[in-house]
């Protein structure tokens, strides 16, 4: 009888959804915030991207958000909220272009149709440091300050993938197979987490 029970209570649950809570920890097992967190089902259909441009601003002469997460083939603006000119580039393997000098508003966003961390920079501010993480999911997340996600996907298994700023090798990622249930996940990193820096900006900087 507890069998069925259980049963039926998996299949409501993978009909109307399911909100998976995922902890991501570091390598001494202590909480890892602003981590990138994502979930993919296997033999997953081609995902939906939404039409309207995610976007990344340069605001107070950083990107914002520092970290945007978007599924692949997403549309991204970059707007400038300062008063100054930015030039935004990457050299990244998943996603090579640049947005040379430039106020306001580019002419177009830039599409992202590969899946990989996209590491973004000035060429006019050199603390300027952003990150685009593009992935082959709708369901993503980054986590908050105790190292939480909530992710709402239908019971069943999926890749578990994260990726951090702070790994030593920041092109990786890492993944692990999960079966998304009732239980809490809790998820360990393998790689070290570098300290971040905050580089001071120069207030008589004009560009």
């Amino acid at each position: 009888m507890i069998k069925v029970l259980v049963y039926v209570f998996l299949l409501c649950a993978s009909a109307q959804g399911f909100t998976a809570n995922i902890t991501i920890k570091n390598s001494s097992n202590e909480p890892l915030a602003n981590a990138v967190v994502w979930l993919t089902a296997s033999g997953s259909a081609e995902i939906t991207v939404p039409e309207a441009p995610y976007a990344m601003s340069q605001q107070n002469r950083e990107f914002i958000p520092r970290i945007l997460v978007v599924p692949q083939n997403a549309k991204v603006e970059f707007p400038n909220a300062d008063s100054i000119m930015h030039h935004v580039y990457s050299f990244s393997k998943a996603k090579t272009f640049e947005l040379k000098l430039y106020k306001e508003q580019p002419k177009a966003p830039i599409i992202f149709d590969q899946t990989g961390v996209v590491e973004l920079g000035c060429n006019i501010h050199d603390w300027m440091l952003g990150y685009i993480v593009v992935v082959d999911s709708t369901i993503f997340a980054i986590t908050d300050e105790n190292g939480h996600v909530d992710l709402n996907a239908n019971v069943g298994e999926y890749t578990l993938s994260v990726w951090h700023s702070g790994f030593s090798d920041i092109s990786k990622v890492e993944s692990q197979t999960i079966t998304v249930a009732t239980n809490p996940i809790t998820y360990r990193v393998k790689q070290e987490i570098a300290e971040q820096i905050d580089f001071a900006t120069d207030e008589f900087d004009d560009y």
